[in-house]
């Protein structure tokens, strides 16, 4: 690693200042985030609760190293905020510092001086203490608990990894993939790769972009695994990191169900139910853990989880030790997506580590790169790769093209002055047709044909702010009256889960009167493609819906998208953010963004620091 790449390294984890994980993800304005390529030093500001860990973690430290100690131990807890799973020595030694809350610098010693004086602290440890803080032999300093994290996943995928549960009738199981996938003569048929790896091995990951068939490859699998020899008695469990993910996962069964190649009995048992990961484990008020765990393991011979890239380390670390030992688990998720909202990029980390011969899942991994949902040549396929490329002067070229087809287009971001005037013609033409619908099925299904995605939660190019313009503009031509908090017509995004009345954080629904009373009542999609209803009182929290983040968008598709980033480059702005953005559409995505930022975003990488994919490619 070089001492740029170093640079680069410690910008990415130390230049949000004191933004918490879910803020520091969806930030409120573009002026509020630090540019810290203009800075000349380490400039943080501590929360409470960095200032607090470092008091306690460095207590009795001596005194011409207790400032260094604090203001590494600070760093460490500041990284772990903003997803970070650990604090790399190599990436802040010999950098100058700016104390909090104080008119005085710092120079933090070389990476040997940073060793030796963490060493002075008690509650330093090596692997395999049990100590508050570990630092490992490649420089990396833990907070213990996500130390332990990293392990216990790591070791338990392995173990999961080296399982071969092999196959009973290996002719029964070649008529079966010839059934549901067609002969493979040239051995590329990626999703029949999946499908063997996934019935072979005790650990999987099928990963791919939108429209790569992901979610047809695990039906397929549901229908191998319950043809084998004893299939019919296999308990299975569908699970998803989100209530939307998985009413999404479940309506998707349901649609494939019959055209399942394979018997009525075969097509009976196959799961319907979708829960959320966290009510599968079973959460435990007041608590951190769960009901099923290493001693009351979860009773299923296969789980299989969808939208995996949105699960952090520490709900990945529960399920996977929940499980039997010999219950196969199968991750699906695309590799390319934004990381989790917390600690870890368990997904990225765990395709990373496949690509290195000899690690511990070297043949678990299957990425499909046909895509289903639009042919090579069409504009977002072509668009996202550049995108994932990183080559931000192809996407440019691609973006102002005119002969793209109309379905991506790129606008330079409006003034603040202007934003209204330049939102009233999506927003009319995109919001008129569920506004004008006569029942709430119709209002619930055109509302999924447009939504504005941004990058930001708050501020005039956030989500708030695009909301607001998005409710003036609708009330101005009198498509709605938002006169009330309440109003008929309302979209609202769901923000926290609800379990008594089953709705659940990214949930959208639609506040309407009950056609049959009168009475407002917020009307929600189900999973199996009926429309329930709820009297608006009973909402858990939410927001307007006009407009949502990238991150509430992840496993979500619009017909078309228009996507707002701000006029000002943020380190937020990424190309995993872009991809993600521009793959909800369809059919059409217009971006607004100047050229320059668009391109600082797209040559810009989220990285998480952590070391599960060394453990997996190294531990023995």
């Amino acid at each position: 690693m070089t001492h740029e790449d170093n640079k680069r390294g410690r910008k990415r984890i130390l230049s949000l200042g004191t933004q918490s994980p879910s803020s520091a993800l969806e930030p409120k304005a573009p002026h509020q985030a630090n540019n810290f390529f203009e800075l000349p030093m380490i400039d943080f500001i501590e929360r409470p609760i960095d200032r607090q860990a470092s008091a306690f973690l460095c207590r009795g430290a001596r005194d011409e190293s207790g400032v260094v100690l604090r203001t590494v131990v600070s760093l460490l807890s500041q990284a772990v905020g903003q997803g970070h799973v650990c604090l790399d020595l190599e990436e802040i030694a010999g950098e100058v510092v700016r104390i909090p809350g104080r008119d005085e610098s710092l120079r933090l010693p070389d990476l040997a001086g940073l060793q030796a004086a963490l060493r002075w602290l008690h509650t330093l440890g090596r692997p395999g203490e049990h100590r508050p803080l570990i630092l490992d032999a490649a420089g990396r300093l833990y907070l213990y608990r996500y130390f332990r994290y990293e392990l216990q996943l790591a070791d338990a995928i392995r173990t999961r990894a080296a399982t071969e549960t092999g196959s009973p009738d290996e002719a029964a199981l070649a008529e079966s993939l010839d059934r549901y996938f067609g002969p493979d003569e040239s051995g590329e048929d990626r999703q029949r790769q999946a499908a063997l790896t996934a019935l072979r091995r005790g650990f999987s990951v099928i990963s791919g972009g939108p429209g790569t068939g992901k979610t047809t490859t695990v039906v397929r699998i549901l229908g191998l695994l319950l043809e084998q020899p004893g299939g019919e008695r296999m308990r299975i469990a569908m699970a998803a990191p989100t209530g939307k993910a998985a009413a999404r996962l479940a309506s998707s069964i349901a649609s494939l169900r019959e055209s399942l190649p394979c018997s009525e009995e075969v097509k009976l048992h196959l799961p319907g139910q979708v829960t959320t990961i966290h009510r599968l484990l079973g959460t435990i008020p007041n608590s951190t853990g769960f009901r099923h765990n290493a001693g009351n393991p979860l009773p299923y011979d296969a789980v299989i989880v969808d939208e995996a890239s949105m699960v952090d380390l520490p709900l990945m670390t529960a399920l996977v030790t929940a499980l039997m030992p010999q219950a196969r688990l199968i991750l699906i998720g695309d590799r390319d997506q934004l990381a989790s909202v917390e600690a870890g990029a368990v997904l990225g980390d765990i395709c990373r580590a496949a690509e290195s011969s000899g690690s511990a899942v070297e043949g678990c991994v299957t990425v499909l790169n046909r895509n289903y949902r639009f042919d090579d040549g069409s504009g977002i396929a072509v668009l996202s790769r550049a995108i994932n490329n990183g080559d931000a002067g192809e996407a440019l070229r691609l973006l102002g093209d005119p002969d793209n087809g109309g379905t991506i287009a790129l606008e330079a971001t409006p003034m603040r002055e202007t934003v209204r005037k330049r939102l009233a013609s999506p927003v009319l033409e995109g919001f008129r047709p569920y506004l004008e619908a006569e029942t709430p099925e119709e209002a619930l299904r055109l509302f999924e044909r447009f939504r504005i995605l941004t990058a930001l939660r708050e501020g005039p190019w956030g989500a708030a702010g695009m909301n607001y313009a998005a409710e003036t503009l609708l009330h101005e031509a009198e498509l709605l009256k938002a006169d009330t908090p309440l109003y008929r017509g309302r979209p609202v995004l769901v923000t926290e889960n609800d379990y008594i009345h089953k709705l659940f954080n990214g949930d959208t629904g639609i506040i309407l009167p009950d056609p049959e009373t009168g009475n407002q009542k917020a009307y929600f999609a189900a999973p199996d493609g009926t429309v329930r209803s709820i009297p608006p009182e009973f909402l858990p929290a939410h927001v307007t819906a006009f407009a949502m983040t990238v991150h509430k968008s992840q496993g979500s598709e619009f017909d078309r998208v228009l996507m707002v980033l701000p006029p000002e480059d943020t380190l937020l702005l990424t190309r995993e953010l872009i991809y993600t953005g521009i793959t909800r559409a369809r059919q059409a995505v217009t971006l607004w963004s100047d050229e320059a930022v668009f391109s600082a975003a797209v040559k810009r990488r989220t990285e998480r620091r952590s070391g599960l994919r060394e453990m997996l490619v190294n531990r023995q």
